[in-house]
């Protein structure tokens, strides 16, 4: 599991400081304990204290760099109201209700990332994605760099027998339902530069489809044609090719027999689909029946890093995500202004 381990070992060479606001979680405090014990990430959990140390229980803290913050009582509150409404004057938001809003533990979280005092959050193990996204969105907010806020899936294929060899990244699998050409542009670029980010590696983005280079012609194949020239004409130095199915994208030989003339050689590591339906269903096959591990969904095009869980987690997903929200906040420079 090469990629997972060098994605783990980049994030203990510069440890970041990353808030969990379901701290009485006890998935989130054993994800948040091993993170800390293996020098991955510095530690805020949110929650009340006496229920968070009474879920630790026998996991003693000890010198761990994790703290326990309650954000209905915290120092902070008055500061992160007086913020919120900064942020949100637009709606005239009145005092008593900017601070009811930062006692919230997501909107807390939120604003910890968005005034620098962490430099990532992590929720969705009790909260909604729904939930968890809207904090993000209205406190830390989008990047400059991108007109769109997506998400992705890392998905990891380690069994001996897996035909894939290397990493790839799915998107968009939770987020965007029915994106347009300009939208899939957006998502291609920023999965571009996450793969890049986070792995590593030269992406070579696969627009997918169910035509490969004008084998079909269909409304919906013209959005993948216009969304893949936009992407090229945007940021020409990636390698961005589509329409093309999954077959051509992945596989060099049926590449070359469907006359894919294209710098993806059939060797894409970063494949964007078409919307939501097809994105989510095509993670969840390759998880559940193609044995692939899958870490995510992580958000792009925040300001800052801020990622959800699914209510399934496991405390390894957990310990995945903090690892990988650290190597987001390491380097948040990769793309173009």
């Amino acid at each position: 599991m090469k990629p997972l381990d060098d994605l783990i070992k980049r994030a203990k060479s510069s440890p970041q400081h990353i808030v969990l606001a379901e701290g009485a979680d006890p998935r989130i405090i054993s994800g948040a304990i091993r993170a800390a014990k293996e020098g991955v990430a510095r530690i805020t959990l949110i929650g009340e204290p006496h229920e968070v140390a009474t879920k630790v229980g026998a996991q003693n803290l000890g010198d761990l760099p994790i703290s326990i913050v309650d954000s209905r009582t915290s120092g902070l509150l008055e500061r992160f109201g007086n913020a919120y409404q900064e942020l949100r004057a637009h709606k005239n938001v009145s005092p008593h209700v900017a601070r009811r809003l930062m006692s919230k533990p997501l909107n807390f979280a939120a604003m910890m990332v968005h005034l620098g005092l962490a430099d990532g959050s992590l929720a969705g193990a009790v909260f909604t994605s729904g939930q968890t996204m809207r904090a993000a969105l209205h406190i830390i907010g989008k990047s400059p760099r991108y007109d769109l806020i997506s998400s992705f899936f890392i998905m990891l294929y380690c069994a001996p027998h897996d035909q894939i060899s290397g990493p790839l990244v799915f998107s968009d699998c939770a987020l965007n339902v029915d994106p347009c050409a300009q939208e899939l542009t957006q998502i291609a670029i920023a999965s571009a530069d996450s793969a890049a980010q986070l792995l590593g590696v030269e992406p070579k983005v696969a627009m997918l489809s169910f035509s490969t280079f004008g084998s079909a012609n269909h409304p919906l194949v013209q959005r993948v044609r216009d969304a893949t020239r936009g992407a090229k004409e945007l940021r020409p130095e990636l390698i961005v090719e589509g329409e093309i199915q999954l077959d051509a994208a992945l596989v060099p030989e049926v590449h070359r027999q469907k006359g894919a003339n294209s710098r993806l050689e059939g060797k894409a590591n970063v494949l964007v689909f078409p919307n939501l339906m097809a994105g989510n269903i095509g993670y969840k096959i390759a998880q559940r029946l193609g044995g692939a591990l899958a870490i995510g969904p992580i958000m792009q095009g925040l300001a800052k890093p801020a990622n959800d869980l699914s209510r399934g987690c496991s405390a390894e997903d957990v310990f995945h995500m903090i690892a990988t929200t650290v190597v987001q906040a390491q380097n948040p420079a990769i793309g173009k202004e």
